[in-house]
C-alpha cells in the first residue's frame, strides 16, 4: 500500500511540475498573432502522454490550460472550447505515444492528428465563433500555422523523449 501511495504522490508531483513547465513555454516562450500562437507548451504534454498515458495527458492539458488562461489571461478572456480543444490534444498525444518507442514518425502522427483533428479543423471553429469571422476565411493561417508546427513537434518530441528518458534514470523509473 505504502509503494501505490508513494507512485501516486509521485506522479502527481511530476504532472505538477509539467503544468507548470507547460504553462511557462505557453505564456512566456510563444510567439502570438491575432488568431495564431506558436509555441513549446506541446514538450511538457508530450512528456505526461509518454509516461502516463492519454487520460492523464489530456486533463494535465486541460488543467493546464485553465490554470494559465486564469494566471496570465490573453485575447477576449477564457473560453472553454480551447480548454476542451486541449484536453483532446492531450488525450491524442497519449494514445500515439504512450506505450510505444517514441520516434520521429510516431510523433509526426501524433502532431499532424492533433493539428488537423484539433488546431485546424476544431479550434478554427472556435475562432470563427469568438471572432465572427468565416470559418473557411480563418483556414489559410490556420494552415499554415499546422504547416509550421508538425514538423517542429515531430522532431522536438522525439529529440525531448530521447534526452530526457534515456539519459536520466530517475524519469526511467516513473513510467508506470
Amino acid at each position: 500500500m505504502l509503494r501505490k501511495s508513494h507512485s501516486n504522490t509521485l506522479r502527481l508531483i511530476n504532472i505538477a511540475l509539467l503544468i507548470a513547465l507547460e504553462i511557462i513555454l505557453t505564456r512566456f516562450f510563444s510567439v502570438t498573432f491575432p488568431m495564431v500562437r506558436i509555441g513549446f507548451g506541446f514538450i511538457p504534454i508530450a512528456i505526461v502522454a509518454i509516461m502516463y498515458g492519454p487520460m492523464w495527458a489530456g486533463v494535465t492539458y486541460a488543467i493546464a490550460d485553465f490554470i494559465g488562461m486564469m494566471l496570465f489571461p490573453t485575447g477576449g478572456g477564457y473560453f472553454p472550447g480551447f480548454t476542451f480543444s486541449f484536453f483532446l490534444v492531450g488525450i491524442i498525444y497519449g494514445f500515439v505515444l504512450y506505450g510505444h518507442t517514441v520516434t520521429f514518425k510516431r510523433a509526426i502522427l501524433a502532431s499532424a492528428s492533433a493539428a488537423i483533428l484539433v488546431h485546424l479543423l476544431l479550434n478554427t471553429y472556435w475562432l470563427s465563433i469568438l471572432l465572427g469571422n468565416s470559418y473557411i476565411a480563418l483556414l489559410p493561417i490556420r494552415i499554415v500555422k499546422c504547416a509550421v508546427m508538425i514538423p517542429i513537434e515531430g522532431v522536438l518530441i522525439p529529440l525531448v523523449y530521447n534526452s530526457i528518458f534515456t539519459k536520466i534514470p530517475a524519469f526511467n523509473r516513473t513510467i508506470s
